[in-house]
């Protein structure tokens, strides 16, 4: 059993195969999880766990070179929006129909609880070396 870090197996093992270049969503419980993707859907209640919560364990885990979040985010999510931009590197700005169609390619999908909207970022891996 590990003693740190992400306990969830599912997770923790889909992280392991991710590299670079592959994307990874974590997504609120209402964002349309697109057919394809590994999902590991951590959703337990409205809000349980939250998007920042899963957010702070993913970037302690990853390495993460980008990532790309929803244009409105900025004024429906000012929390989450900040959140955003103080988090990620490289953060870019798209309509969210566009994050929607880029999450399609995404390797890995993490659902959250989070019950506020527009709190979705898809995570660019990046390398350790």
């Amino acid at each position: 059993m590990r003693k740190s870090g992400i306990l969830n197996r599912h997770l923790a093992g889909a992280l392991a195969e991710l590299g670079h270049g592959h994307t990874v969503l974590i997504c609120d419980a209402g964002m349309p999880i697109p057919a394809g993707p590994r999902v590991v859907d951590l959703a337990f209640r409205a809000g349980v766990p939250a998007f920042a919560e899963v957010l702070d364990g993913l970037l302690a885990e990853l390495v993460v070179e980008g990532g790309t979040a929803a244009r409105e985010v900025g004024e429906a999510n000012p929390q989450a929006a900040r959140l955003l931009r103080e988090s990620i590197p490289a953060l870019e700005l798209v309509p969210h129909e566009e994050l929607k169609r880029l999450s399609a390619r995404a390797r890995l999908v993490v659902r959250t609880g989070e019950a506020r909207p527009y709190a979705n970022v898809l995570l660019r891996c990046g390398v350790f070396f």
